[in-house]
């Protein structure tokens, strides 16, 4: 860990455990610093880059605000993993997990807008409802309509079959709560900055816009933000619940052992440095005391199971992943379709797919998307080794086969 020194805009420090921080993101590190409700010090996950507002692979604590955007707009992102007792020998050969692969596209839709076209049911759904008080809420229930539970989504969420150093297979899944916590966090942070604006708040970029918790619009994102978490940890178990179908399919009797369930994109009412605070955790995950965690690499590269040392330096907190290294445009412009095929070498994969660039104008004709190859993210084992303060890795996995949103 090191400290960072800006100019004398800055209120409180920053700590990083980076090794390199990219402008842009410290940029973004700095006018957190300088923000009026930070609190104590920011701390730099060393997965960190450049985010919409704050940094990924950011944490800060507030004093009785809320801001929506160090929160993100996949609200309760995360991951969840399950240990088996599967040999990874039944799966040598790659036309096995190519048969899970396609049993688990056959049972979770994947890919950015994609819903379920139908009214799903879960509890949660009525118990939100009930939790609103007969208030008639201005962008969710319709977007309930046409659900999103059980399906992967786009970018860097994944389905991946991964094989530990004692030769069984386990079972991950990245995923959120998809267009509900997009609605929810573009929602408040325009209430945010409407507020912000009536109030005469001086930030030091709008896109940092807050709540107070005691305002009605704080109290109403804390509801709905909490209800955007339940959705995805519930999103994530019913894809397990198909990935499980789809090995029991392939292997016959199947024993799944401990799982896990945790979000990275969340804020939290903790104590830290004797204060009651909201800990906003973007792209970083809890890492209390003996918490087990799951930090991501690529996919082609190593995911690790964690156990957290209850650092309070990073507010008890550790990276998400391995973070990016190139943003998806620039990998798909740099990077080579031969380089990133050695790097999915032995690993079952849909071949890269036709770019979809928001460049206004030409350029990208026949480009391929190599914004999720390994090459496009920072090296795992040292982003692991820059944190080994506030984890404890326990398992490595090494990946096997991987569906990509």
């Amino acid at each position: 860990m090191q400290w960072v020194k800006f100019d004398d805009s800055m209120r409180i420090p920053v700590k990083s455990w980076c090794e390199e921080i990219e402008t842009d993101a410290l940029k973004q590190a700095g006018n957190l610093a300088a923000h009026p409700s930070t609190f104590h010090h920011i701390a730099l996950m060393p997965d960190c880059h450049v985010g919409y507002g704050m940094p990924i692979g950011g944490v800060i604590a507030c004093e009785d605000v809320v801001i929506p955007n160090a929160v993100g707009v996949d609200i309760g992102c995360g991951m969840v993993a399950v240990e088996t007792n599967v040999p990874a020998e039944l799966f040598t050969d790659m036309s096995k997990r190519h048969e899970v692969i396609k049993t688990v596209k056959s049972l979770v839709p994947v890919g950015e807008g994609v819903s379920r076209r139908s009214t799903v049911k879960w509890d949660g759904f009525e118990q939100y409802l009930e939790s609103l008080k007969g208030e008639k809420h201005p962008q969710w229930p319709s977007a309930l309509d046409c659900c999103n539970l059980g399906t992967l989504g786009g970018g860097n969420h994944f389905i991946e079959m991964q094989r530990d150093e004692a030769g069984m297979i386990w079972l991950m899944i990245h995923s959120g709560s998809r267009n509900l916590g997009y609605r929810i966090a573009g929602f408040y942070h325009e209430q945010a900055k409407k507020l912000n604006q009536q109030r005469h708040v001086n930030l030091p970029d709008s896109d940092l816009a807050f709540l107070p918790v005691e305002s009605e619009a704080g109290r109403n994102y804390i509801r709905d933000m909490n209800f955007a978490l339940l959705y995805a940890l519930e999103n994530r178990h019913r894809m397990m619940r198909s990935f499980k179908q789809a090995l029991i399919d392939a292997a016959g009797n199947v024993e799944f052992k401990q799982e896990v369930n945790i979000h990275h994109n969340y804020a939290a009412y903790e104590e830290h440095f004797g204060r009651k605070v909201w800990v906003h955790r973007k792209g970083a995950t809890s890492a209390r005391a003996g918490e087990i965690g799951i930090i991501p690499g690529s996919m082609g590269t190593s995911s690790y199971i964690v156990r957290g040392l209850g650092n309070a330096e990073s507010f008890m907190s550790c990276s998400h992943g391995a973070g990016r290294k190139m943003g998806r445009n620039d990998a798909c412009r740099n990077l080579s379709v031969d380089a990133c095929d050695k790097a999915m070498a032995g690993i079952v994969f849909d071949r890269w797919s036709k770019f979809r660039s928001k460049w206004k104008k030409g350029g990208d004709k026949g480009l391929l998307d190599l914004g999720e190859a390994p090459l496009a993210y920072k090296d795992i084992d040292e982003v692991i080794k820059a944190e080994l303060d506030l984890v404890e890795p326990l398992v490595k996995l090494s990946p096997l086969a991987v569906v990509k949103g």
